[in-house]
């Protein structure tokens, strides 16, 4: 098996032998039990646990597996299979895979990789999907080298421009928060509810297409607080926010994606 990462700390090759990664200068990085490596060297850590902590990963699964973003997952997985066979797609931000192995399926004889700075949802994506390259890394500095992705799937990830061009050769498909995306959880906190705005075109790219995905959806409680949970407004929600939404037996919950794809400009 050919895994194409460099070393993230002196950016020369990695070569696998057996299930640790290692350079000429000797850095080397052991696969865990689960299948993931992580590349994310403790200099480069801004917090001992960076990214999604457990808690906000759980919720994420709990949620994701009722099948509620279901349609954003066949959309942006019809984007990667539109780009043909035999391609190199790296999703940025991968989480605990849900989009990722979607990515895989479609992508036929492609090799598809997921980095997330978070460690438990890289853990949860690599035990249970088996057939992606999981990684502990940075989408800010990525351990690839350049031009090394057909495609780069960014799904509510931050997006580093000069990482982005340095990367990828074609496409870049971004999925963000529609208009009217969870209007109604968060009127519970906010008076006025600001809609949301396309992403920027990132630099070294050009638009290509775009379109809005909506859906309406009818939310028990839990499940609505396990989507509050996995969002970064979760910091917003105090307990009065949390017992308000507690006295009701349902929800509805607005469902709004754009589904942008950029061009590298060459």
């Amino acid at each position: 098996m050919t895994l194409d990462y460099i070393c993230p700390i002196c950016s020369l090759a990695l070569t696998l032998s057996e299930r640790t990664l290692k350079c000429s200068n000797n850095h080397s990085f052991d696969f865990a039990k689960e299948g993931y490596v992580n590349l994310l060297p403790v200099q480069n850590k801004k917090s001992k646990d960076p990214g999604d902590n457990l808690e906000m990963v759980q919720a994420r699964r709990n949620f994701l597996a009722k099948g509620h973003y279901a349609f954003l997952q066949s959309a942006v997985a019809q984007k990667v299979k539109d780009l043909g066979t035999e391609k190199t797609i790296i999703d940025f931000g991968c989480g605990e895979g849900f989009y990722t192995q979607a990515l895989q399926k479609s992508a036929l004889n492609s090799k598809v990789y997921g980095i997330d700075i978070s460690k438990p949802a890289v853990k949860y994506a690599a035990k249970r999907y088996p057939d992606c390259h999981f990684s502990v890394a940075s989408i800010a500095q990525a351990p690839f080298n350049d031009l090394q992705a057909d495609a780069i799937v960014s799904i509510f990830a931050p997006l580093f421009d000069d990482e982005l061009s340095r990367l990828c050769k074609d496409k870049l498909i971004v999925a963000s928060p529609g208009p009217k995306h969870l209007f109604e959880l968060k009127q519970q906190i906010y008076q006025d509810v600001n809609l949301h705005t396309p992403v920027p075109c990132p630099n070294g790219f050009e638009s290509f297409s775009e379109e809005i995905l909506t859906a309406t959806v009818i939310l028990d409680i839990p499940t609505a607080k396990d989507l509050v949970m996995m969002t970064p407004f979760a910091w917003k929600f105090r307990p009065e926010h949390w017992h308000a939404l507690e006295q009701k037996k349902n929800i509805e919950v607005t469902l709004e994606f754009y589904l942008s794809t950029f061009k590298k400009i060459i």
